[in-house]
């Protein structure tokens, strides 16, 4: 199959046309403006329907309402876009309602900068809209990656009634890579008989609501949407393995910043260094898995992000007091290159 060279927004917004989308609703943020400049002219080419809405509110209270109505419905932002959405996207997730989000991360906290960064992992695992709820966020680190994340996004939004983020950032949307796109497999998916419309006699009306007054419901809901998240996180976890077997040393790292530890782990390796690096693919679940079998060679872990520190908790909480867990970080769109990362690495090591 043919590869073509794409920007990585205009991938993901291709990927998305392809993986079903039918309603995409959003409003203009740099560094993700290519998605909905793309799906402005080729989605509804594709038979669905294009909104620029005036306010990243009003983007995610549409995406709710159309996929209430059982469409396949998106949105992109960038982080303080995003930020504007999360009560939408807790009304989502109470009302187990399938969708995509993808979220082009740039430097923050505030309007910050346009640059590339990782800084809302919070936000992309913990939420910050209110109540218990957890969103599926799959974190790709090539364009290629993007692509099929995206394609399968919707499957599983629908398969667990759950919004899916894809979590970009600055650097992986502006970047261009030959891409392909297979075609997709169609999965047996769920019967959509919650959604509001299209009973035409045949059952009672549905009704989508995320109120409940009376707290033993709520408590009921609530027991019910974290034993999905608990299917969710047995299933759904993934990562990637990059030299670990008898590293010294095991960096974690997700994104585009993943691809940067690589060039990293090469450069050490060529002075004599075993690095390794464990790359989570999924950002929620988190993969604790990868951290249980680690090398008996491997004195300590490192940690890298775009950010003064986020993951860096879940990687220790992987960890479990086995090993040592150490940062680093750039932040406010400074993207780490390669030497910085190897030199940190020679400095714990105590071989800088």
């Amino acid at each position: 199959m043919p590869k073509t060279l794409m920007k990585g927004n205009e991938a993901l917004a291709l990927a998305a046309i392809k993986g079903g989308c039918t309603h995409f609703f959003g409003y203009p943020i740099t560094p993700q403006n290519e998605i909905p400049e793309f799906l402005a002219r080729e989605l509804p080419r594709a038979g669905g329907v294009f909104l620029q809405v005036e306010s990243e509110l009003a983007a995610i209270n549409m995406v709710y309402g159309a996929a209430a109505a059982g469409g396949r419905a998106m949105t992109s932002s960038s982080s303080p876009g995003i930020a504007l959405m999360q009560e939408g996207m807790s009304s989502l997730a109470a009302a187990e309602l399938p969708c995509v989000i993808v979220n082009a991360q740039r430097g923050g906290p505030g309007l910050g900068t346009i640059q590339p960064s990782q800084a809302d992992y919070y936000q992309m695992t913990r939420g910050g809209g209110n109540g218990d709820y957890r969103i599926l966020s799959l974190a790709p680190a090539t364009v290629q990656e993007g692509a099929e994340m995206m394609m399968s996004a919707f499957d599983l939004a629908e398969i667990y009634r759950t919004p899916v983020f894809i979590v970009s950032d600055g650097m992986l949307g502006q970047m261009m890579e030959p891409v392909e796109f297979p075609e997709k497999n169609r999965r047996n998916l769920p019967a959509k008989e919650w959604t509001v419309v299209g009973h035409g006699g045949k059952r009672p009306p549905n009704t989508v609501k995320t109120l409940a007054l009376d707290p033993t419901v709520l408590e009921e809901r609530n027991l019910a949407l974290q034993a999905k998240y608990a299917r969710i996180a047995e299933q759904e976890a993934r990562f990637e393995n990059y030299r670990t077997h008898r590293a010294e040393i095991i960096l974690c790292a997700y994104g585009s910043t993943a691809r940067i530890v690589r060039n990293a782990i090469d450069l050490l390796a060529e002075e004599g260094i075993a690095a390794g690096l464990i790359r989570p693919r999924t950002l929620w679940p988190f993969p604790a898995a990868a951290f249980s079998s680690l090398p008996g060679t491997c004195r300590l872990i490192l940690t890298v992000e775009m950010s003064c520190g986020q993951m860096v908790d879940d990687v220790r909480l992987s960890v479990n007091g086995r090993l040592p867990v150490a940062f680093y970080g750039r932040s406010g769109g400074i993207i780490p290159v390669p030497e910085e990362i190897a030199m940190k690495v020679k400095t714990l090591l105590g071989r800088a």
